[in-house]
């Protein structure tokens, strides 16, 4: 990479990584914390209340995606960081979980995900490209990971209104970045040739998108992000109330969460790459839904096995041990397939889609996934409200067995190839 290449790259991945930070910290005790308001007691509109973000992104990726080809990318990232930063104050002042739910959809509605991975490509070569994705990819697992080992330190310090407090502040943060540090932008085309094209830019957005829809290489891994984040914030409807039933206090669970984060990383650094080089990307890539399926099982197995109340001091306080620890092992099993995931797939689209559709597939591609985590929290709200815990990872190991399915014929792309099928 070039020096503005680099700076580039990281300054984007950086703004991906403080908003995603702020989606995610609230995360990991949502479920818990949520209850502590007036209507909290209805699991389904708590499981909205989290996901409901996840929609109003879905439906306006492609419209700021869009409108940053108009008026300019910096200038719909900034707008956007503002609206999450808006929502994120509304719910720190929210005295109802009704409240909570309005600013979550507002925190959504700042969807500059497919602006700033346009940005990234303006400002990148193809060569380097998939690189500039992947730690794109990567800082969002990571701000994820980060999220579950700092939310229940900070709740415990500042409580749920002071985290949606702190988010508005990354967002700021975010906007900084993009006006002081992002590179300026490189305009796409000429001025004069915008003119000689004329009428048929229309024609050819909709050709574009007619032709990623009908893409199988990028329908399977639209079809996987929309999978893995739905799973990703269904299954956090009830691991807080596990680790509890375990007798891990909602403030220690941190003691889980980062041992499980920062030995899945390790792994996956050990794994990923050199595999890659050796070309077995397919393989890591399938072995890591199968993880991710497997975890599903080891969960539902934990309701199961572990008690639905303990005593903080007993005489069985091994048994106790014992549930942490497989929690635990569980945990880092999951961060082992999700970091694989979440690091390769943004590559993956950005590599096989044609060149001219580049930006279109990765505004479906965001769109998708953002769906996937309304998904994920509203119907793992309702389905732990019908069925419990057990129904909710009954559910999410069915939608990973689905996934594997899909995605086994994939064809993992040489360098430089489009035509993945």
């Amino acid at each position: 990479m070039t020096a503005t290449e680099r700076r580039a790259s990281f300054s984007l991945a950086g703004i991906f990584a403080l908003r995603m930070l702020g989606l995610f910290l609230v995360l990991p005790v949502f479920a818990l914390e949520a209850r502590r308001y007036p209507g909290g007691e209805d699991v389904a509109l708590v499981g909205l209340a989290m996901g409901i973000y996840g929609l109003t992104q879905a439906l306006l990726q492609l419209p700021y995606g869009l409108a940053s080809d108009r008026y300019g990318r910096k200038r719909v990232i900034v707008l956007g960081l503002l609206v999450f930063a808006l929502g994120s104050l509304v719910a720190a002042l929210a005295d109802h979980l009704l409240g909570l739910l309005v600013g979550r959809a507002l925190q959504g509605a700042g969807a500059v995900s497919a602006a700033v991975s346009a940005l990234l490509a303006d400002q990148t070569r193809d060569a380097v490209r998939t690189k500039a994705m992947a730690l794109v990819g990567a800082s969002i697992g990571l701000m994820f990971a980060l999220s579950l080992v700092l939310a229940p330190v900070l709740t415990a310090w500042i409580g749920l209104g002071g985290l949606f407090w702190f988010t508005a502040l990354l967002a700021l943060g975010g906007v900084a970045v993009v006006i002081w540090v992002v590179p300026p932008e490189v305009p796409a085309v000429p001025q004069g040739a915008q003119a000689r094209e004329g009428a048929a830019a229309p024609v050819s957005l909709r050709a574009g998108l007619r032709e990623v829809l009908r893409h199988p290489g990028l329908l399977r891994l639209d079809a996987g992000v929309f999978l893995l984040h739905a799973v990703q914030l269904a299954m956090w409807m009830a691991v807080p109330a596990l680790l509890v039933r375990a007798g891990l206090v909602a403030a220690h669970h941190w003691w889980v969460y980062l041992p499980a984060v920062l030995a899945s990383f390790f792994v996956m650094m050990a794994t990923l790459f050199p595999l890659e080089k050796r070309g077995y990307l397919r393989a890591v890539f399938l072995a890591a839904i199968g993880l991710i399926g497997l975890t599903q099982l080891g969960l539902l197995a934990a309701v199961a096995v572990l008690p639905e109340s303990v005593s903080l001091v007993s005489a069985s306080a091994w048994r106790e041990l014992l549930g942490v620890l497989l929690l635990g092992l569980l945990l880092f099993v999951f961060f082992c397939g999700f970091n694989v995931l979440e690091a390769t797939q943004p590559s993956l689209v950005s590599r096989i889609a044609p060149a001219h559709a580049r930006g279109t597939a990765l505004g479906v591609y965001n769109a998708v996934q953002s769906l996937g985590l309304f998904v994920g929290g509203a119907g793992g709200g309702w389905l732990a409200r019908q069925g419990g815990a057990s129904a909710l990872f009954i559910a999410c190991t069915v939608a990973m067995v689905l996934w594997l399915w899909v995605a086994w014929p994939m064809q993992a792309p040489g360098r430089g190839d489009a035509a993945n099928r």
